[in-house]
């Protein structure tokens, strides 16, 4: 079937080979289609930390699939049931900031991503990706390992893994984190060793006076 010939399907309704229904089911695919678009995933953040910090950074950095929002797997577009579907859509529909987002395809600081700013300024960024640590909310720190989530943008690292972070700025962060456990401790080793040699030099006098 023609180009041509197809057009004149969808817009004579007298046409049988197509009708009311057949144009329905149409648009159903149509509109599968372009929600499947892999232009929803935006590699160019993702391209960026890759530059920026050095590190190999997959999909997983915003999406609940390591390999991206299209296919058939979990959490990809092609495995959601009707209620993901829904939950999707109105994330996609939050494009201002404060609205509350719970996309399926999204963890948890891909969500937060577009609750913070919105997707439409999200969207905007995608032109200039090192904004978007200018844009995240400066105190955030989802998995509490003491580095705010846009510092963790900017390393590669895992904001939802505590154990995966720079390691200088987490041997920092720990350093004024437990300080006074730190100084307790040294206070203990000092004290241990100050009472040992009082020990030792209490034997080595016991031992002269019995000697004399």
């Amino acid at each position: 079937m023609s180009l041509c010939t197809t057009r004149k399907h969808l817009l004579d309704p007298a046409e049988p080979a197509l009708g009311a229904s057949g144009f329905a089911v149409f648009a159903a695919l149509a509109c599968c289609t372009f929600f499947s678009l892999p232009a929803f995933s935006y590699p160019e953040f993702q391209e960026f930390v890759e530059k920026h910090s050095h590190k190999t950074v997959n999909c997983a950095m915003c999406h609940t699939n390591e390999n991206g929002p299209v296919g058939e797997g979990k959490g990809q577009i092609g495995s959601l049931s009707p209620d993901e579907m829904k939950r999707l859509n109105s994330a996609r529909g939050a494009l201002e900031a404060g609205q509350n987002v719970d996309s399926p395809i999204l963890n948890k600081f891909g969500n937060e991503i577009i609750k913070a700013i919105g997707k439409k300024k999200f969207v905007q960024l995608k032109g200039d990706p090192s904004k978007l640590f200018d844009a995240l909310p400066g105190k955030s720190d989802l998995d509490g390992d003491g580095i705010p989530d846009a510092q963790e943008y900017m390393d590669g690292t895992d904001t939802l893994n505590k154990f995966h972070g720079d390691p200088g700025k987490l041997f920092f962060v720990n350093l004024s984190r437990y300080k006074l456990h730190i100084v307790l401790a040294i206070i203990a080793v000092l004290s241990l060793n100050f009472g040992l040699l009082h020990l030792v030099k209490g034997i080595s006098i016991l031992q002269s006076k019995k000697g004399g």
